[in-house]
């Protein structure tokens, strides 16, 4: 759950009373977007709560200050709309001088921030998308090409995956959750070879995802495997109104065949009785909109010294 922010305290399911400089006129909305901003700060909270990283919650935005490796990418999250963007600009610009920062990723969402004259640089935009509740049209499973899912364990087919349940489609293709160390050490390097995340290449266990993740309330692993070889793997994160999707990674010698699709419905199934959001890239867009994802915003992202993605 969000924790309180140092200029008041913001409810679930309720809009931040915008008012502050920089930050528009006050009035209290939650679009789906913001939802979606939300859920990508919290995600990032929850890691600095694992971590004990320093971290910022302002009414507009959310910081932390990552501290995996000493050359980690601090991280930066707009949640809400600006006036003005080099009021923010400034702000932003006086926190990463406090900081100290050397590597940096801000996701700006609304699109008007300009930090070249930080030395930052961004990348294409991607859609921020949204998929209502409720449960897949087909049900958990139709991965392409391999058939109908079904839970194994004891689990009905169909049913909400239970915490630690596999879930087999076809005779080759499950998605287990990660609820041990070893699962999650699989997570890890899948999606660190297959996003890719270079910063973490080579893998070390417990370097990007530690186990003490698995205690964090809120956050899932799910991996999946070809014939008991990994193959795709992502996270999700539940703050309580939405469930995001991250990092999710189809290894090299499994991609077009199904993976991505197997691991979202098994993730989707766990939580239907909330919206999911995730961030995509061009290239992965045609899977989330068959799965019922809407594109609500475009965010762009800013590196330093070059853009990342982790």
């Amino acid at each position: 759950m969000r924790p309180s922010d140092p200029l008041g305290t913001v409810p679930k399911g309720v809009g931040r009373l915008l008012g502050p400089p920089g930050y528009g006129p006050a009035v209290e909305t939650y679009s789906r977007l913001e939802q979606a901003n939300d859920n990508a700060a919290d995600f990032w909270l929850a890691q600095a709560r694992v971590h004990d990283w320093q971290h910022l919650d302002r009414p507009g935005f959310t910081a932390v200050r990552c501290a995996r490796t000493t050359t980690d990418a601090h991280r930066v999250v707009v949640t809400r709309p600006y006036g003005e963007p080099a009021d923010l600009e400034k702000e932003l610009a006086e926190l990463l001088r406090t900081w100290g920062t050397t590597r940096l990723c801000l996701e700006d969402p609304y699109g008007a921030l300009d930090l070249a004259r930080l030395g930052c640089v961004h990348g294409l935009g991607m859609a921020v998308m949204v998929r209502e509740p409720g449960t897949l049209s087909s049900g958990v499973g139709g991965a392409r090409g391999a058939g109908g899912a079904r839970a194994t364990g004891g689990a009905e087919p169909g049913a909400t995956p239970s915490l630690g349940g596999r879930w087999r489609y076809g005779n080759e293709l499950t998605v287990d959750e990660a609820c041990d160390g070893d699962l999650l050490a699989s997570v890890e390097r899948t999606v660190v070879e297959g996003f890719p995340v270079p910063a973490h290449q080579p893998v070390t266990r417990g370097g990007m995802l530690p186990e003490s993740l698995l205690g964090e309330p809120g956050i899932r692993a799910w991996l999946a495997r070809v014939e008991g070889q990994d193959a795709g793997a992502c996270l999700t994160y539940d703050n309580g109104g939405t469930v995001g999707v991250y990092w999710v990674a189809t290894l090299p010698a499994h991609r077009s065949r199904g993976v991505a699709r197997a691991l979202l419905e098994t993730a989707l199934a766990a939580h239907p009785d909330r919206p999911a959001t995730l961030v995509s890239t061009l290239l992965a867009e045609p899977l989330y909109r068959k799965l019922g994802f809407v594109e609500h915003g475009v965010t762009r992202w800013w590196g330093y010294p070059a853009a990342s993605e982790a």
